[in-house]
């Protein structure tokens, strides 16, 4: 088990060594294996990247993501600006089904909503408007809705989990029901629980993922 301080040293070294942020910009704090990130950014892209980066470091058990996005001069757009944008980013993506998605801009926050067939539609969507200049914040309200039976969600997830080779299948539960895949047991990391979670999003029909594993670093 690491200790604060060590965690503390882990989680300023992977933010200094991801070239997406700037590290100077943003306050660590630990206690109890709990990491809380403060200060202020230039961008929505760049407070993803620190929330992702903490994510990634083995000991952490749970983020508290305190940042605020103050974006540059040059960098500044209103809401109109913004909405035109995320329209063109939707639209020149062939992933995305872009007739489907309904765009909601206010105060620099993006909002997506609609319906889709896949969950990597859903996620591509917020990739594409995730970096455009002027964003403060997004939320992705984006159902997916394909017509898939529970138990063969449940099948998929559990072979998709005992083909990874980080994870110990044995250790992890899958329920499924109307589309909402709920995980329990427990895991090593918390790169080990996202690994999970991106399992059980990747298989059709999956509209909801409950993610109740816990991080156990004594499994190791």
């Amino acid at each position: 088990m690491k200790t604060d301080l060590q965690l503390h040293r882990d989680v300023v070294e992977e933010l200094r060594w991801d070239p997406q942020i700037n590290e100077a910009e943003i306050g660590v704090s630990v206690k109890g294996g709990v990491v809380t990130l403060s200060g202020t950014v230039e961008s929505f892209g760049q407070k993803y990247a620190a929330e992702r980066a903490v994510e990634r470091v083995a000991g952490v058990r749970a983020v508290a993501e305190e940042l605020h996005v103050r974006p540059m001069t040059e960098h500044q757009r209103n809401d109109t600006d913004i909405a035109h944008a995320v329209v063109n980013a939707l639209s020149w993506n062939i992933e995305i089904p872009a007739k489907k998605i309904i765009v909601k801009v206010e105060g620099g926050w993006i909002t997506l909503t609609g319906v889709v067939d896949w969950n990597f539609q859903r996620l591509a969507a917020e990739f594409a408007v995730r970096y455009l200049p002027g964003v403060k914040g997004l939320l992705n309200l984006i159902e997916v809705k394909p017509p898939v039976s529970p138990a063969e969600v449940k099948s998929k997830i559990e072979a998709a989990l005992k083909r990874n080779a980080e994870l110990d299948a044995e250790r992890i539960i899958v329920d499924t029901a109307d589309g909402k895949v709920t995980l329990k047991g427990n895991v090593r990391s918390w790169t080990e629980r996202m690994d999970a979670e991106n399992a059980a999003w990747a298989a059709p029909g999956v509209r909801q993922v409950d993610d109740r594993l816990l991080v156990t670093p004594a499994l190791a």
